[in-house]
């Protein structure tokens, strides 16, 4: 399966645009994690558990994005655009949220 920011695939015809197809990872909070990320904020400084979990997030995302596509007969999927947001579970609580989008193609 092909993948691609861009929107065509060089040396590639695009015979049929199936679909847009999405695909979500969602990650709860880790109190570890917060705590020690929490000095970075005050200290300054980058903080390698949510820099590896952001790369796991994307990952798993756009992996996901491919299963979905092959479900509906693709041969790739171009224009690959990936979110990250959080959501608000209560006054503590946040979860990570990683959203991979694209448009599902059959080639030539």
């Amino acid at each position: 399966m092909l993948t691609t920011t861009t929107d065509t695939l060089q040396g590639e015809t695009i015979e049929e645009y199936l679909d847009i197809v999405t695909a979500e990872v969602v990650y709860g909070s880790n109190a570890l994690r917060d705590f020690f990320a929490g000095f970075r904020d005050f200290f300054g400084g980058r903080t390698g558990s949510y820099e590896k979990l952001f790369t796991k997030g994307q990952k798993q995302a756009v992996e996901e994005l491919t299963e979905r596509a092959e479900k509906l007969g693709a041969d790739a999927v171009i224009g690959i655009k990936v979110d990250t947001g959080t959501i608000k579970v209560d006054e503590e609580g946040t979860m990570l949220v990683i959203t991979a989008t694209g448009t599902a193609v059959k080639l030539s």
